[in-house]
């Protein structure tokens, strides 16, 4: 299933996907899902990081995998 979105892109940004998309022979809706699904990746990592941070600084806490098992009755 896809989505429609309509977006606006700084003129360098949108100039450099026409150059890819010809160059590579692939359409810019596909290159902006790739570079997006790699940034989304970098996202994790730094979410991962923050939340390693917070746990760190004793702003959060890690519950046991088996008291989560439980609560969910499994």
């Amino acid at each position: 299933m896809q989505t429609r979105h309509n977006i606006t892109l700084d003129e360098e940004v949108s100039n450099e996907l026409e150059t890819m998309a010809e160059e590579l022979g692939e359409k810019k809706s596909k290159i902006i899902e790739k570079a997006l699904t790699v940034y989304f990746d970098l996202l994790d990592i730094k979410l991962a990081e923050k939340r390693m941070k917070e746990l760190e600084k004793g702003r959060d806490k890690l519950i046991d995998a088996e008291e989560v098992w439980k609560k969910l009755g499994m």
